[in-house]
């Protein structure tokens, strides 16, 4: 899991490996990283926001699976979109309700 401290530390208790991220450049290295090593790369919407580029890289590669996830702030509906765009890139068609 790679995101803020206060995001993501309360995943370490359950086992999950987490990577508390200071700045962008440290982000886009240790996700470079988490790419060879881990099959499915938990980030939190916020970095996902900052990190486009770099993780278009891996969008059409079978791992990882890059999944955003809500920050402690709350979420921005990034991890929403990605899964319609995903599905309807998957089927052919929207299926999805929209809220």
């Amino acid at each position: 899991m790679l995101g803020g401290k206060n995001s993501i530390l309360p995943f370490k208790g359950l086992g999950i490996d987490v990577f508390p991220i200071t700045n962008l450049e440290a982000a886009k290295e240790q996700l470079a990283k988490m790419a060879e090593e881990y099959g499915v790369i938990f980030i939190t919407e916020r970095i996902v926001e900052q990190l486009e580029a770099e993780i278009a890289i891996y969008d059409n590669a079978l791992t990882p699976a890059i999944i955003p996830i809500p920050s402690s702030s709350g979420t921005l509906g990034i991890g929403m979109a990605r899964l319609h765009k995903n599905v309807e890139q998957a089927i052919g068609m929207a299926i999805l309700q929209e809220d």
